[in-house]
């Protein structure tokens, strides 16, 4: 039973733990599981008279008995019981401290939240992001689908730790390396009589209207389109700009116009859509990571050093054409 006095005790255990060390602490919780001082000092590698003096100070700075002792036995105060079960709960939560202070140290847990352009999802990304978790399944991955202008603001104001872009981000406080270069195929409705070619070149697409992406901010990847057209000797009609592939494709399958899209993406099947290469000209998209230049952490290092052993894995591997 808990006296007054017991009480008074265990109200002054509050006030000291603050100023106890961790030593202490250790020293306390050995002896109170052996209730035995001689096999405690064994079990700390330590003499007895050494661990005898240190519980003798811990109990003056608590201003409690923890002990009491007999010559044949010793049992632990309700002071002693109390501080035993709190204790233990510190030195465990520093233990704990310490583990996830390392995991996250050699990048084995944490967070990371990664933005990509989602054409990026029909090429190497899926890839990527499955090597990653499987070798690292504590860290939480958060997937934004964003354009390049996004990417690079998130990177620069930190909401963000790797961009997936096309072809790359240029800014002084970015690093980028190319992931994947894959050639642009053109995109049709399998309706157009130019589905019936096994190859076209850009005059062959010269009066058709085109359905471009993003829409902005300029310059895109609608610009480099247009470049590859005017580099052929046509002018583009566009017809249509919007957002993302997606939206780009759904307008080419139901007849709206034509797109250059990236090769990746014409192994998805999509209804009423047809993808035929693009010969006599010099048309090449680029898939890069991008990341800040003063990131330096372990995770963002492993998440690259992942991106390039995949990269490699799979630079051999033709894409498929619809």
């Amino acid at each position: 039973m808990l006296t007054a006095w017991h009480l008074r005790d265990a109200e002054r255990l509050d006030g000291a733990t603050n100023s106890v060390n961790f030593r202490r602490l250790r020293y306390f919780v050995a002896v109170a599981d052996e209730l035995h001082f001689g096999r405690a000092a064994a079990r700390l590698g330590i003499a007895q008279p050494p661990l005898s003096r240190q519980i003798k100070v811990l109990e003056e700075e608590m201003g409690a008995s923890l002990f009491n002792r007999s010559r044949n036995q010793i049992r632990l105060t309700a002071a002693g019981e109390i501080f035993q079960e709190r204790a233990r709960d510190i030195l465990d939560r520093v233990a704990s401290a310490e583990e996830a202070v390392r995991q996250a140290g050699a990048g084995t847990i944490g967070s990371l939240t990664i933005g990509f352009v989602s054409s990026a999802t029909y090429g190497l990304l899926p890839d990527i992001i499955q090597a990653f978790r499987a070798a690292n399944e504590d860290v939480e991955l958060t997937l934004l689908p964003i354009n390049n202008a996004g990417q690079r603001d998130a990177l620069i104001q930190r909401r963000m730790d790797i961009g997936i872009a096309r072809p790359r981000l240029d800014d002084a406080e970015l690093r980028h390396e190319v992931i994947s270069r894959e050639s642009l195929v053109v995109a049709l409705p399998a309706t157009d009589p130019l589905a019936g070619q096994a190859a076209l070149s850009i005059p062959d697409i010269s009066d058709r209207d085109f359905v471009l992406y993003p829409d902005r901010p300029r310059p895109t990847f609608a610009d480099h389109v247009i470049a590859i057209c005017r580099a052929g000797g046509i002018e583009p009609r566009v017809s249509q700009l919007v957002h993302d592939y997606q939206t780009a494709a759904g307008l080419v399958s139901v007849g709206v116009g034509i797109s250059l899209v990236p090769e990746s993406t014409a192994a998805a099947e999509r209804k009423g859509l047809v993808c035929r290469p693009l010969v006599g000209a010099k048309a090449e998209t680029q898939l890069s990571i991008n990341w800040r230049i003063d990131n330096v952490g372990p995770l963002v290092r492993r998440f690259v050093e992942t991106t390039r052993t995949v990269s490699r894995r799979m630079r051999a591997v033709a894409p498929s054409t619809c």
